[in-house]
């Protein structure tokens, strides 16, 4: 059988504050690692641009109206 009372959990420990970030681009920085900088992210970007010219379709699909009628030989 099981007991009337049952064990209490143990509280949770504090937590902890998040540390500061650091700022994303540094104050003290000199004109060839901005240069750099710059270069690598226009290549991520060519990437990106280069592989969203190979989608056809939008996030909605095919959205273009399907050419269900076609002609016959006898008629239109």
């Amino acid at each position: 059988m099981g007991s009337l009372f049952s064990p209490k959990m143990p509280s949770l420990p504090p937590v902890a504050p998040a540390p500061e970030m650091p700022p994303a681009i540094p104050e003290e920085m000199s004109s060839e690692e901005k240069e750099s900088i710059a270069k690598e992210q226009a290549a991520v970007e060519r990437k990106r641009k280069g592989r969203r010219s190979t989608i056809l379709t939008g996030p909605l699909g095919d959205v273009s109206e399907a050419e269900i009628e076609k002609k016959t030989l006898l008629g239109s």
